[in-house]
């Protein structure tokens, strides 16, 4: 697997299930799902910041590439 590309990450075993619960009732996969809700909180936090979807994605793009994300 290219690890450049993607990334896992741990969930509680709680969310997990709520998740497939959606999965299930919408029909997706949970990466699709979990997709979907990323990009759709995206799309409200541009808004209620005012400011383009693009810009917020850039920022934090930014953000998430930059050192003080590290749990080290």
């Amino acid at each position: 697997m290219d690890i450049t590309k993607w990334k896992s990450m741990a969930i509680r075993k709680e969310d997990h299930t709520l998740l497939k619960g959606l999965c299930a009732d919408k029909y997706r996969a949970p990466a699709a799902m979990f997709q979907k809700i990323l990009h759709d909180y995206i799309g409200f936090q541009a808004k209620k910041k005012g400011t383009s979807v693009d810009k917020y994605k850039a920022d934090l793009t930014k953000k998430g590439n930059g050192k003080w994300l590290s749990l080290r």
